[in-house]
């Protein structure tokens, strides 16, 4: 273990960076798991990977902003064919995502296997987004995903009274004069910005983990919107900071399942002990 990274700037970088990304993603993972859309996320997160791949292909270059906008665009055209797919037949939402995340992540995983045989070296690295490796970041990248986070963050406290009404009750929502279908866009966009400025750390595999198991956590410690988005931000900061430290100190240790282990820990201690759902204080309650 590498104690001496805790002076070093980058790693500094790398600490915020995770905190923002954790808190970010619990805020709006809240939203995507009250509108029953969380598998939609991990769709997303696997169709990152093959545009990540294409971008390299094309330009030769390892350009972590040409990797987000190759991402931006797998996971956009992803989540169409997830939506066309259930509109057009009748095969059922969860089926067509199971459909989309086979095709999109194996063909990413060629596109990667192409990638390492044929290229000359500078393909280093890449195998990073698979699993996340803060330990492979640089400075730009993580003042790149500070920004996107931040952002993510502040858009959602603007926004965050349209989307609680068009969520809990959407017909409402139209009565009173909100754009419903651009607010349900708004969010999928923010769902695909949580995804692609998270995959470099947390990588395309568990990405959607930090987005569904802070809220999951959250909801057994309170019934209100407001302080469930908040606790699930707080969850995930924590749990994006523990396994960023965690994965810098010891060598050759993945962020991506460090960060998602961090997540279920506190699941867990949520599932046994929160105070309004918690299994221990149910059976407590009835003796």
């Amino acid at each position: 273990m590498d104690f001496n990274l805790f002076s070093s700037a980058n790693f500094q970088w790398v600490f915020f960076g995770s905190l923002l990304l954790g808190f970010a993603n619990g805020v709006i993972g809240s939203f995507v798991l009250l509108k029953k859309q969380s598998l939609i996320s991990d769709a997303m997160a696997h169709a990152a990977l093959p545009g990540v791949c294409l971008m390299f292909i094309i330009f030769e270059i390892k350009s972590i902003p040409l990797f987000l906008i190759g991402a931006t665009i797998t996971s956009l055209i992803a989540t169409h064919f997830i939506q066309s797919i259930v509109k057009h037949s009748r095969i059922k939402t969860d089926a067509a995502i199971g459909i989309i995340i086979s095709v999109f992540f194996g063909f990413g995983i060629v596109l990667l296997t192409y990638i390492q045989q044929n290229s000359s070296g500078n393909q280093a690295g890449l195998d990073s987004f698979i699993f996340g490796q803060a330990a492979s970041l640089v400075r730009s990248d993580v003042q790149l995903i500070t920004i996107g986070s931040l952002i993510l963050v502040i858009v959602t406290t603007l926004f965050f009274k349209e989307f609680k009404i068009s969520i809990f009750d959407p017909q409402f929502a139209r009565g009173i004069g909100l754009p419903v279908s651009f607010f349900n866009g708004l969010l999928l966009a923010l769902v695909v910005g949580a995804v692609v400025i998270g995959i470099q750390m947390v990588g395309v595999v568990l990405i959607a983990a930090l987005l569904i198991t802070p809220p999951l956590a959250a909801k057994y410690w309170t019934e209100k919107l407001g302080m469930m988005a908040l606790l699930a931000g707080i969850f995930g900061a924590i749990s994006g900071v523990s396994g960023a430290v965690l994965s810098s100190v010891i060598n050759d240790l993945p962020t991506g399942p460090m960060i998602v282990l961090c997540a279920s820990v506190i699941f867990f201690f949520s599932l046994l002990f929160g105070s309004k759902k918690g299994m221990a204080v149910k059976v407590v309650r009835q003796l």
